[in-house]
């Protein structure tokens, strides 16, 4: 009897499962995070009678056939790259994306890394980082004696400077992927290019199908509660109803030793 196998497998599934939407819960409030899906494929199938296998010499076959599976295994825990809500935060260095890109971020070892967290801040030097002191790219310095930093939708970025001039600092830039779920995320907001992702476009933002920038604003997490909510439910009836197929199984095994 396979029954017990196949139900752990179920079991091991909805375990994940659950894993990926407790995840997606807990970055309802994190800037710029994407949801994860776990998406599922069924195991090889052993065929105790082949589907169109003769059955006579007059040439009849097997309109059907006999299969068993053997469960189910994890096929991918495919991330949701749509649009997040912007929220407003009147904070002059907060920008979001709205539309298709990413930040351009250079960490210590300078490998680009990629977010849609837009809450910037500046470094004792006055230059574009993140939260964590990673420069954003194209590097940009903001002067200490600068005041009214405006960032346009086209990522051009000025400031009026101690003699009361507009002086423009620089552009920012977004890159965008063919297949941006194919990134490898390594943590705080961030990904990495991937042989699955392609190698990176990069161009001013609202050119070309990538998206502009919103400044004063974050884009929050794309995780919707009533949806995750749902997904749950229905993790832990199918977790539930594999725990019972062991039960069952196991009730059944007794049944077959104790035959006298």
């Amino acid at each position: 009897m396979k029954a017990l196998h196949i139900a752990a497998t179920g079991m091991k599934a909805q375990e994940l499962n659950v894993e990926v939407i407790s995840n997606n819960v807990a970055n309802m409030r994190t800037t710029g995070y994407k949801r994860q899906r776990a998406d599922f494929q069924d195991l090889l199938y052993q065929n105790l009678r082949r589907m169109g296998a003769e059955t006579s010499d007059a040439g009849t076959i097997v309109p059907t056939g006999v299969q068993v599976g053997s469960g189910v295994k994890t096929a991918a825990t495919a991330r949701i790259m749509s649009q997040g809500s912007l929220e407003e935060t009147n904070k002059e260095l907060d920008v979001a994306i709205r539309g298709e890109g990413f930040f351009q971020i250079e960490l210590p070892d300078g490998t680009t890394a990629y977010t849609r967290d837009g809450s910037f801040e500046r470094d004792a030097n006055g230059t574009l980082v993140t939260v964590d002191g990673y420069s954003v790219l194209p590097g940009i310095t903001i002067p200490s004696d600068s005041r009214d930093i405006t960032i346009s939708a086209d990522g051009n970025v000025q400031v009026v400077d101690g003699t009361g001039a507009t002086v423009n600092l620089g552009q920012l830039e977004l890159a965008r992927f063919v297949n941006k779920s194919g990134l490898e995320a390594i943590g705080d907001n961030l990904y990495l290019e991937t042989d699955a992702s392609g190698q990176p476009q990069t161009d001013t933002p609202g050119n070309d199908g990538f998206g502009d920038l919103q400044q004063n604003f974050l884009e929050m997490a794309n995780v919707d509660a009533v949806t995750e909510i749902a997904d749950l439910i229905a993790a832990q009836r199918a977790y539930e109803m594999n725990s019972r197929i062991i039960q069952a199984a196991d009730e059944m095994y007794s049944t077959t030793s104790n035959l006298r």
